[in-house]
């Protein structure tokens, strides 16, 4: 017995139109490598499938196209086309027709072509996806050897390809990054942060970096990479964002505070949030997280201090073998530097280094093992003294249970950096390449690429129906609560962002949070200004307010208080009332 499958096109009153043989499975002695389809028909059928969707999609299409929508008159041929367009499930040929432009349109151009409204590329997003997901994760050519294995996509991609479509993926992502931020450009005042919601825990933040090998034998390029991680929500039905990373070629992204500070706003940081910073105390990460957060704390890890004097201990012992007695000597005050450290202590900690290296200047010049003991000493003081301000109590910090080191960041190091790149491998990348690979790898870990091909695609894999509370879209409201104007319908419990876009208008019997409040005065003075007198009586005499909202949930309008509608244009003005849930 054989199988033969068909499609079977339906018109929209249920009734079939035509069906069209896709494939047929001849009979066959059934084993075990028999079982089911093969690989081979598997694609085959998928092709067969996609063809035929295709070719019906843009035949209904053009035939909607087809009449001018003044006049109602049938366009005429001007001549026949087609391109061809990669899909998932193979390239398919696609009419591209053009048409004489009706008579009743005097103006413009005398020929169109109706699939230019949609057809702007000759791969479809899907398979755009694809190539750039794996080529973040696994090289270029086994992206290629993958596809063509697993799907009917026949010869027309190789890597050269799959390495240009992720270039172009990156290229968008840069193009919405927007402009580099300045040097203590903070949004609002101090006033404004302190009127904020309390924020979640603090947001740490851990920057290293790391190297991969430039092309022509040009060396190293440095690769910078961070790792952010929030210690809790204030909420506790809120579930603690996953940790998140980015990356970017040093010598080549000339906006990565803006690359930072987007990545925090992504977790939902506010103003008045704590964030801490720890980095190896280099110029060039230094540069990045200055004057980048009003509450920001910068701090030098304790792994890089320890790392250091661990190179200069392993050096002493080979002065130990030369000179037994200088050698344990100067070993037990690099202990002792280590332990003053340790508490924070750095201008004690400078002192015995500047003995520790008079004493190595006495024996240098007799001493090659002391020397290189003095030079490694000498850029060590000279590391702490550049970096004195940002080293703290590292015990302390530790026995309250605070990060003291990035540690963590190593991590990220290898899963951003040496997993792709693979350094082992003797990889070489350009400047470009590797800073817009970073990119897209750093997206597809933080599990953003579907949003980003969403904002670039609206109808690409329409994200999940997220019902979010209007307690959080509106936090400085506390909803007693709501029903629905049209029909009258009563709601019990929380109405979600979704039932709210249902109706014509929602109805809330609220309280204002304290925060809100307390503007009332400013907002008093505005409306005296204005020709109002009792508004900031009424709002302190009365315990509750009717609101509306409007259909896309972003400012409600009071209906009977023109106080409401002022006070909530004076928090969207300072930005105080934007869930981070809504970004």
């Amino acid at each position: 017995m054989s199988v033969r499958v068909e499609v079977v096109y339906v018109n929209p009153d249920g009734s079939e139109q035509q069906r069209q043989q896709v494939l047929t499975v001849e009979a066959r002695e059934l084993a075990m490598e028999t079982l089911g389809l093969s690989l081979s028909e598997g694609k085959a059928l998928l092709a067969g499938v996609q063809d035929r969707v295709v070719a019906q999609q843009v035949y209904e299409h053009l035939e909607q196209r087809r009449v001018c929508p003044h006049c109602h008159t049938r366009y005429t041929s001007k001549d026949s086309g087609g391109t061809f367009v990669s899909t998932v499930f193979g390239r398919v040929a696609v009419p591209n027709p053009r048409w004489n432009c009706c008579s009743c349109q005097a103006d413009g151009p005398k020929t169109f072509r109706p699939m230019r409204t949609w057809l702007d590329g000759q791969t479809s997003p899907e398979m755009l996806y694809l190539e750039t997901k794996w080529a973040s994760l696994i090289p270029f050519a086994k992206v290629a050897d993958l596809l063509k294995e697993v799907l009917p996509v026949g010869d027309s991609i190789n890597q050269e390809t799959i390495r240009n479509h992720l270039y172009a993926t990156a290229e968008r992502i840069e193009q919405e990054l927007g402009e580099e931020r300045q040097l203590n450009l903070f949004e609002g005042s101090e006033e404004d942060w302190e009127q904020q919601p309390l924020p979640d825990g603090p947001i740490t933040v851990g920057i290293d970096g790391g190297y991969v090998r430039a092309v022509h034998k040009q060396g190293w390029l440095e690769v910078i990479a961070d790792r952010s991680v929030v210690t809790f929500r204030r909420d506790e039905q809120d579930n603690v964002p996953a940790a998140k990373c980015f990356g970017y070629v040093q010598t080549y992204d000339d906006k990565p505070r803006r690359r930072l500070w987007e990545l925090m706003k992504s977790q939902g940081m506010q103003e008045n949030q704590q964030v801490v910073f720890l980095s190896d105390g280099g110029e060039n990460v230094r540069r990045v997280q200055e004057y980048l957060h009003p509450f920001s704390e910068h701090l030098i890890d304790w792994f890089h201090i320890t790392m250091r004097l661990t190179v200069m201990q392993q050096q002493t012992k080979a002065l130990q073998e030369e000179r037994p007695q200088t050698g344990t000597e100067i070993s037990k005050r690099l202990d002792s530097v280590k332990h003053l450290l340790w508490h924070g202590n750095t201008d004690e900690a400078l002192d015995r280094l500047q003995d520790l290296l008079i004493e190595l200047s006495l024996i240098q010049a007799s001493s090659a093992t002391a020397k290189k003991v003095a030079d490694s000493v000498t850029e060590f003081e000279t590391y702490i003294r550049n970096n004195r301000e940002f080293i703290p109590k590292f015990g302390e910090r530790r026995r309250q249970g605070e990060t003291i080191s990035t540690a963590f960041v190593e991590s990220t190091i290898n899963q951003v950096v040496s997993r792709r790149f693979v350094k082992k491998q003797q990889m070489t990348w350009t400047m470009r390449g590797a800073h817009l690979l970073l990119q897209t790898r750093t997206k597809v870990l933080n599990d953003e690429l579907d949003e980003v091909f969403r904002r670039c695609f609206p109808k690409f894999r329409p994200g999940p129906d997220i019902q979010r509370p209007i307690e959080k879209a509106y936090p400085y409201l506390m909803i007693d609560s709501v029903s629905e104007m049209r029909g009258s319908v009563a709601k019990s419990g929380s109405l979600t962002m979704r039932d709210a876009e249902r109706v014509q208008g929602t109805s809330l019997s609220c309280r204002f949070h304290p925060a809100v409040r307390a503007l009332v005065p400013k907002v008093q003075r505005q409306l005296s200004a204005s020709g109002g007198n009792d508004a900031g009586a009424r709002l302190r005499s009365s315990s509750h307010h009717h609101l509306s909202l409007d259909p896309n949930l972003r400012s409600p309008i009071g209906e009977a208080d023109p106080l409401v509608s002022r006070l909530y244009g004076l928090l969207l003005a300072s930005r105080r009332n934007v869930y981070k849930g809504l970004r």
